[in-house]
């Protein structure tokens, strides 16, 4: 009986009530992030009775959590920047010259006099300059200063330095298990100081994570542009005070083994001779904070840690009428005369600063110094209005999609529509409290994927639906029906939701940015749709059964794209759907052979800078003013899409990568601003992407293997799931749309870059969700129907099917199309590309797939073997 226990349903609205509640605030999303801005100030320390207004607009005790804006939503600064581990090693092993030093010279009256000798490799090489007959024992001595070390890679201790010898030489390096514990240990201590860096400027929702091993991914809301954000986090602000050995003119002298020459900032010409090692170093400051010095000029006063104090107090003690100096980030500040013993561990630094920069430099002291440079290999800036631009675009394309579907649904299948809308509603809201809750951020592609998910979220309930009003023409009566569509169609939408969320997850692993958001928001897409199908969308229709009890259900529909009942032979010119395919694919492959396809910054590198005016792009006049800086190829562009064309207010200029360099450099970007500006004094510069040749290479390889990667997983799990005949048919029909949709791009020579790929791996997890819901029907009428042949069998399943797979390609097809037209033209290539995808993964399903499992042929039935399975290709003709 369809019967459905009280404290199942009483799950299914909490579950239901939760998710709404936590969608809530995001309702209300200005009102609650002013409030959560009041709470977070009142935490660091602020008057709560100043902020009461804002504390007020959003009551404390409803959940307050919001999803995050990306920066393509709001405006902001993107850096990929990687941290130059390797720096680290040499400054470690210089860092126990003292140690070394002190050690052997209590030791002289064995080993004799040692000396420092100077190396480019990342080692401490010390000579025993009397006695190299000496050197095992002494290396033997160096042994001794080894600490112990966590290897990370095999998690087994080790030590942190490996002591050998070379002739009277002995050498000292890091172990490999210390090199990469100082990899783990420089990348985590990099993420943390520009975590703290980026947090004392106040700006709101930072991301701020490690990528990869040696990676770390920086994207700020609100900051103007990247440029800002590399001058804030950008510097190292290494801080030293170093003994001076003397000053000279010459930059190029010989310091000595052990030493170095460093310019001086106040006293152009000057160099100071230093020790390398210094005395005390900006890691063992406590604070830091602007101030003024005893003639009022701007200063910098600090205070050590009980270490450095002691250190610091020692050193002055010892050193009266010496010079030392302070040295910020390779140059000499200043270098003043030790008076007095120093005690305490506070002190001032003095220079050429005004106030902004005293301050500027108390903060990155502060923050801490960062422990190696930075090489920045990707950056993107995002205008504020093209992102306000962008949500309202999204609002309205998401907003219209809505409508639109939910009429459909209801045109399509009456009462029972209305109650696949309620739980499309409870779904999109369900997305949003889950974003909330996990914080994450949602883009412009993420958008995308929900209003995708709008599209396919009613598939569940087209083939549950479908299957009811099967079940009502076998005679059963309403309630049974009911229960037997909900059971029959459980296979098939299991199996099609498991093969996309299997996509999805590829999309999380090997994507970044907007393409992990797309993943995040089309993965949890399928986990609501899925639990609103089979619970909610079941339980208001329990509830309205119990209450009616109608003597018949889903009979007669207002909107058919189908004959109710059709049995049409999809076979019967199988040689000329193969052609066509066929055909396709060869002026897919002649085309990318001979033009190949219009890659973005993503894959070829390089700077894209995008441009608005109010008078039309004057193509000329924009190349003749960048043609005096020496760029090399430069392409200027107006945007354009398949149906407007041309934008001729909005231009692309594509700047290639500069001699291979990995940095991106903010000195280029500002000039071809600078020059554009001349020629029209209005123009605005929306959006600056920049992305190094390593990452540009690495994003290819990345891309292609996650189209493979999608493919073999479809491969295994079809094969798990049914047989390997289906599992081959599967994976042609994905070629196959795959090579389509990339021919499109090459032969309308559309941008292709990073969003696209996401777009293929969505098509990927949309045909398969056809070709499996297909292929699950055949399953069942292969065991039903033993005796027909292979070519009725799969005939008539791809008619039963039929309905389902026109309603939820349409149903798709409406959401994309209206995102395509009031998206905006920043994801149009991205949804033609989705748009191209649900065609040709529609006629896959059914033409393609389809044919290829004839030929293979399958067995008839799986519980035992058959020795008749063999080749049904001959079953074509007759």
């Amino acid at each position: 009986m369809l019967q459905i226990a009280l404290w199942k349903r009483m799950c299914i609205w909490g579950l239901v009530a939760a998710g709404l509640m936590l969608a809530m605030p995001n309702a209300f999303y200005s009102r609650v992030e002013t409030r959560n801005d009041a709470a977070a100030a009142v935490e660091a320390g602020a008057d709560p009775a100043a902020l009461q207004d804002d504390l007020s607009l959003w009551p404390g005790w409803l959940p307050s959590g919001l999803v995050n804006l990306g920066l393509d939503l709001r405006g902001g600064a993107h850096l990929l920047a990687e941290v130059q581990v390797a720096d680290v090693y040499q400054a470690r092993v210089e860092g126990m010259w003292p140690e070394v030093r002190d050690l052997l010279r209590e030791e002289r009256d064995r080993v004799g006099p040692i000396r420092l000798q100077t190396t480019e490799a990342p080692e401490l090489r010390v000579r025993l300059v009397e006695r190299p007959e000496m050197v095992s024992e002494a290396a033997s001595l160096v042994r001794g200063l080894a600490r112990p070390t966590f290897d990370v890679l095999t998690g087994i201790g080790g030590s942190d330095i490996e002591v050998t010898t070379e002739g009277a030489d002995i050498v000292v390096r890091l172990s490999e298990a210390e090199q990469r514990a100082t990899d783990d240990r420089t990348v985590q201590q990099a993420l943390e100081i520009i975590r703290r860096r980026i947090d004392e400027v106040g700006t709101r929702e930072p991301t701020i994570q490690r990528q990869g091993a040696d990676r770390i991914l920086i994207q700020v809301p609100g900051i103007g542009s990247a440029a800002e954000l590399k001058d804030l986090i950008g510097t190292t602000a290494q801080l030293t005070f170093q003994p001076v050995i003397g000053r000279s003119s010459d930059a190029d002298e010989r310091p000595g083994p052990g030493n170095e020459v460093l310019p001086s900032i106040d006293e152009p010409g000057v160099y100071y001779i230093l020790e390398k090692a210094p005395v005390v170093t900006g890691e063992e400051l406590v604070d830091a904070q602007p101030d003024f010095d005893q003639n009022g000029r701007p200063a910098v006063s600090f205070r050590f840690n009980p270490t450095g104090a002691r250190k610091f107090g020692d050193y002055t003690a010892q050193n009266i009428g010496n010079p030392f100096a302070i040295v910020l980030d390779g140059e000499v500040i200043s270098a003043p005369v030790i008076q007095s013993y120093i005690p305490g561990g506070s002190g001032i630094i003095t220079g050429n600063f005004n106030i902004e920069e005293s301050t500027n430099l108390a903060v990155l002291l502060r923050a801490g110094a960062l422990p190696a440079g930075l090489e920045f290999l990707e950056e993107r800036t995002v205008g504020p209005e093209l992102g306000a631009d962008s949500i309202e675009a999204g609002k309205i394309a998401s907003l219209v999609a809505f409508v639109l579907v939910l009429l459909y649904m209801s045109l399509s299948y009456g009462i029972f529509g209305i109650f696949a809308n309620i739980a499309l509603i409870i779904n999109v809201a369900l997305i949003f409290g889950l974003l909330s809750v996990i914080g994450a951020t949602l883009t412009l592609p993420g958008i995308a994927g929900i209003v995708l998910t709008i599209g396919m979220a009613v598939d569940a309930n087209v083939l549950v639906f479908e299957r009811i009003r099967e079940e009502v023409k076998s005679a059963r009566g309403p309630a049974r029906a009911i229960e037997l569509g909900y059971e029959k169609a459980l296979s098939a939408i299991v199996d099609a939701n498991i093969t996309t969320f299997m996509t999805a997850l590829i999309l999380y692993a090997m994507g970044s940015g907007p393409v992990r958001g797309f993943a995040i928001t089309l993965g949890l897409g399928i986990m609501t749709s899925v639990f609103t199908a089979l619970f909610v969308t079941r339980l208001i229709a329990v509830i309205w059964f119990e209450r009616r009890r109608p003597g018949t259900v889903l009979q007669g529909r207002s909107l058919r794209l189908v004959p109710e009942t059709t049995s049409w032979d999809f076979f019967s010119r199988w040689k000329l759907w193969l052609g066509i395919s066929g055909v396709m694919i060869l002026v897919a492959l002649g085309s990318f052979g001979v033009q190949g396809l219009n890659f973005g910054i993503d894959f070829k590198g390089g700077t894209t800078i995008r441009t608005q005016s109010a008078e039309p792009v004057d193509i000329g006049s924009y190349r003749s003013a960048i043609s005096d800086l020496g760029l090399g190829d430069v392409s200027i562009t107006e945007v354009f899409d398949p149906t407007f064309g041309p934008d001729e207010n909005v231009a692309m200029v594509r700047i290639q990568a500069q001699d291979e360099a990995e940095a991106v450099t903010p000195q280029v970007i500002a000039q071809v601003e600078a020059a554009l500006q001349q020629v029209v004094p209005d123009i605005n510069f929306t959006s600056v992407e920049s992305v190094g040749p390593k990452v540009s290479g690495e994003l290819i390889q990345t891309a292609i293997i996650a189209v493979i990667l999608a493919i073999g997983a479809v491969l295994v799990y079809i094969w798990m799931r049914f047989e390997w005949q289906f599992a081959v048919g599967a994976v042609v029909a994905l070629v196959h749309d795959v090579a389509l949709t990339i021919g499109v791009f090459s032969e309308l020579q559309i941008q292709f870059d990073l969003a696209i790929i996401a777009a293929l791996l969505t098509i990927v997890g949309y045909s398969l969700n056809d070709t499996v819901v297909v292929f699950d029907r055949v399953r069942e009428n292969l065991r039903k129907y033993k005796q027909k042949p292979l070519r009725e069998v799969l005939n008539l399943s791809i008619n039963e099917t039929l309905s389902r797979t026109m309603m939820t390609s349409a149903t798709t097809l409406l959401a994309l199309v209206v995102l395509y037209f009031l998206g905006g033209d920043v994801i149009r290539g991205f949804v033609f590309a989705m748009i191209w995808g649900v065609v040709v993964g529609t006629y896959s399903s059914i033409f393609v797939a389809s044919t290829v499992l004839m030929w293979l042929g399958v067995k008839r039935d799986w519980s035992k073997p058959d020795a008749t399975t063999g080749n049904q290709f001959a079953n074509v003709d007759a």
